[in-house]
Parts: C-alpha cells; structure tokens; sequence
C-alpha cells in the first residue's frame, strides 16, 4: 500500500464556535503530514439591486457593511493564521468574496489542495435540507478528501 501524501491542507474558517476545533485538527494533520496550511474565508456577496433597477451607489449603508466586513474578515484571518504559524509554519490565508460553498470548490480546484478541514454545525436534518450547508456540499461535490470536525457545545 503506497503511503498518502499530503501537501497542502486548506481549513475552511467562518469564525464561528467551530472555528477553534477545526484549525486545531487542520494543524495537526499539517503537522502530522508536513503539509502546508491554508486558512480560507469566504465574505458573502453584496447584494445585488439591479432586477429593482436600483445600483450599489443608492444604499451606501450597504456598501459601507459590506466592505467593512471584508475589512474584519482579512483582519480576523491574519490573526488565525498568525496563530496557527506557530505549529504549522508558513500557513496562509485567502479571503473570497461569493457563495462559500462555490468559493471554497473554486479554491480547491484552482490550487493543489489534497485535503480540506471544515466545521459543522449540527443544525439539524431539517436545517440541512432547507439551507444545504458548506460541509455537506463539500462532502457531496469537492474532489479531494474533506474532514468534518463537529462544533463544540455552546
């Protein structure tokens, strides 16, 4: 049996309580195969107002949330990755603006990831079929292994 080889480990991160669990596992595994880590993090999108004939410029508010949130999103993740550097040296970060689950399949895609580390947050069956959900679409349509780490009680 040829042994596996992983090289680039990319964590899924949204911030959440599920946030720390799963940086932790992805670190470890880093460590374990002496891959590097990359931390990911997906803004959502700004709304679009053109099918009312309405532009961005007409609700600053809005662009100014927006942009303030791609602000403390990059802000949030270098702090992440500066932290798991310390066990997984030469980890990076990415922040994407779009749909997470399409962002992430896009990343995947685009860069020799051979493993992804996400978090689920046991919303219930019922949730899951009405909202989908990033884990349970990675599992469905990544092409490379994906671990689901479960969030911590609240």
């Amino acid at each position: 049996m040829m042994p596996i080889a992983m090289k680039m480990i990319v964590v899924a991160v949204d911030f959440s309580n599920a946030t720390a669990g799963v940086l932790a596992m992805a670190t470890r595994l880093a460590r374990a195969f002496n891959a590097k880590l990359h931390l990911f993090h997906c803004v959502e999108p700004e709304p679009s107002y053109t099918a009312y004939g309405f532009t961005p410029d007409e609700f600053p508010a809005l662009h100014a949330y927006q942009e303030e949130a791609k602000r403390r999103a990059v802000t949030k993740l270098d702090d992440l990755c500066k932290q798991a550097s310390v066990d997984a040296p030469g980890a990076t970060c990415e922040v994407a603006e779009g749909s997470p689950l399409y962002a992430l399949l896009d990343y995947v895609r685009n860069h020799a990831v051979d493993c992804v580390v996400l978090g689920a947050h046991g919303h219930g069956v019922i949730a899951s079929l009405l909202l989908g959900g990033v884990a349970e679409g990675m599992v469905r349509k990544a092409a490379v292994p994906t671990l689901i780490v479960p969030a911590a009680p609240a």
